[in-house]
């Protein structure tokens, strides 16, 4: 038998809203830190026992809330944010929904304090799970705010029930903590936990006292690792900080992404970034950033979800587009620069223009095209160049070029070279993959990749699928360099290949490029379709790239190093590796314990 329709208790309506609010103590702790910020607050103490339990405590600075609103503001609904539907539609506060105070109260046993400016002394209201009716009491009280939460969950046990260990509810509330004071650089933050002090962050006013904070909030390596952005167009700004693709995650466990000050988790930014990175990241790795979108707020709904993570965009392909390109831009105008570890510094104005990179390196007369393969010569694992061969009067030992000067081979792998302060070592495999990759898509943008005749034209064995799927691409392949005739119903003569990869296996180029070529619904470790071009140039700059095993000579590594100085992205090659480290003179001397 049915049950009859009736409206539920207020106190019940209540406790069901605070599954949606309040579902854990971090959910809690993020709604009031919220308020204290809206409520402009210039610092903010947090207290916890047992991971937010027994016990949640926040106290504010900030302008307070009168007498006459305490008990107002622990009902449902009631907000100073919003009070017309043009206000919800340019809402600039972090929350205005107006269900976290009486959600919390439902669940715990809370108290309320606060004292405005112009009061001797504060007001407090409370009870537990719903407000006692008492009139508010006077206490002694700082200008600002104190909530109190004790025993959360206490009349609803069930809730406790899906809880996880204190440690865990406390890493959520960290994290939470973490995300807002990236937020809001001006306001200071405490945490403390069971009586002892965890994160204590004051106001960062200035550049140097906001990489302290962006450091303390993440690591001192992403910091070392990133570079900074700020870019300006079409009423949208982006500025922040992204890591280069070496300093890629195992887990999307270092990405702050803010819009109009508020932390968001959305789809369609998470696209453009992940794009951003495409072409520069290893396997199921992740990149890392801490980046600001700023636009008109009523330009973006922020009331999508219900904890205010999603947010809606009115011209979403604009806003993926912008933001997709000013990463994609920021990462490609990095150049190796040993002494600075990869800053950037942009060019000034109100709408940013290119980047502005390092000082261009002194070149030699060394020609800038493909490596020019030296006859193979050895002394053991290390390949001694033509470096220690006498040389002039006065030759500099090092290069002017930021990469430095070659001057060995290691394993017939790895290129030493010394720079203006320390030692470089280059995967010249790597790096040379980097270089051709970046070629080839310059080639292709433009003249077209350049193509050698074969001699002797290369017959090709297929199946008859694999000849009908090459002749349907013809003109794709004829794009990368490949050109091909049918020759058979199961035979494919090839006829000319790029000019890069005249020496490679000519079937299992084919092969290689129909795949990659024909697989356009291959997904990455995203579940993003993969780009094909990208995928097909990658893989044909792998193959043409300078193999391990090869001997080069001094020219030749010189030559790469050079390429590398005037490649974007030569940090990192297609797969996302690192493609060359740097050993300060300070860090080898330690290693040798020099000056102790």
């Amino acid at each position: 038998m049915s049950r009859r329709i009736q409206l539920l208790p207020e106190q019940l309506v209540n406790q069901i809203a605070a599954g949606e609010v309040v579902e854990r103590p971090a959910a809690a702790v993020k709604e009031l830190l919220e308020n204290s910020l809206d409520a402009g607050a210039r610092r903010i103490d947090l207290e916890l026992e047992q991971g937010g339990l027994s016990l949640i405590r926040v106290r504010d600075d900030g302008q307070g809330i009168p007498r006459g609103e305490l008990a107002l503001a622990l009902q449902r609904h009631a907000t100073s944010k919003i009070g017309s539907l043009e206000d919800l539609e340019r809402v600039s506060s972090l929350g205005f929904r107006g269900e976290a105070l009486p959600s919390l109260l439902s669940v715990s046993r809370l108290s309320l304090s606060s004292r405005t400016a112009g009061e001797d002394h504060g007001w407090k209201v409370g009870g537990d799970g719903a407000l006692d009716g008492k009139p508010p009491e006077p206490v002694p009280h700082p200008p600002g705010t104190t909530i109190e939460a004790r025993d959360l969950f206490f009349n609803t046990p069930a809730r406790r029930k899906f809880l996880r260990a204190e440690s865990t509810e406390f890493r959520y509330i960290d994290q939470a903590v973490r995300r807002l004071a990236l937020a809001r650089y001006d306001v200071g933050f405490v945490l403390r936990h069971n009586g002892r002090r965890g994160l204590e962050l004051p106001a960062a006013d200035s550049d140097a006292a906001r990489e302290q904070r962006l450091a303390a909030v993440t690591d001192e390596a992403f910091l070392a690792n990133a570079v900074t952005l700020d870019e300006t167009r079409n009423g949208l700004r982006l500025w922040g900080w992204i890591a280069l693709p070496s300093f890629s995650r195992g887990a999307a466990d270092l990405q702050y992404l803010y819009v109009n000050g508020r932390a968001v988790k959305d789809k369609l930014l998470g696209h453009a970034l992940r794009r951003a990175y495409a072409d520069a990241l290893h396997g199921s790795r992740y990149p890392a950033y801490v980046l600001y979108l700023e636009l008109d707020p009523s330009r973006v709904d922020a009331n999508v979800h219900p904890a205010k993570t999603e947010v809606r965009f009115r011209d979403s392909a604009r806003v993926h587009d912008f933001l997709f390109g000013a990463v994609h831009q920021a990462l490609r105008n990095v150049r190796p620069d040993p002494g600075h570890h990869h800053r950037v510094e942009f060019a000034p104005g109100p709408d940013q223009g290119p980047l502005t990179g390092f000082p261009p390196a002194a070149y030699s007369s060394q020609p800038q095209g493909a490596l020019r393969y030296g006859a193979p010569a050895s002394a053991g694992n290390l390949r001694i160049a033509e470096r220690w061969a006498p040389m002039p009067a006065g030759t500099p030992l090092v290069a002017e070029g930021v990469m430095g000067r070659a001057l060995a081979q290691l394993g017939s792998i790895y290129i030493l070279a010394q720079a203006r302060d320390g030692l470089i070592l280059v995967d010249m495999h790597a790096a040379h993959e980097r270089v051709l990759y970046e070629r080839f898509k310059r080639a292709l943008s433009g003249s077209g990749i350049a193509t050698q005749a074969l001699l002797v034209p290369v017959a090709v064995d297929l199946s008859e699928d694999e000849a009908d799927e090459a002749e349907k691409q013809r003109e794709r392949l004829r794009a990368y360099g490949v050109e091909i005739d049918r020759s058979g119903p199961a035979e494919i003569t090839v006829r000319a290949v790029p000019a890069l990869l005249a020496r490679v296996d000519v079937a299992a180029l084919l092969q290689g490029l129909l795949r990659d070529a024909a697989d356009d619904d291959s997904r990455s470790h995203f579940g993003e379709v993969v780009d094909a071009q990208e995928r097909v140039l990658a893989n044909m700059a792998c193959r043409a790239a300078v193999r391990a095993g090869r001997v080069l000579t001094l020219a030749e590594m010189d030559a790469l190093l050079r390429d590398m100085e005037q490649t974007e992205l030569a940090g990192q090659c297609n797969h996302g590796r690192p493609t060359w480290v740097h050993f300060s003179t300070d860090e080898l001397d330690r290693l040798f314990l020099r000056g102790r």
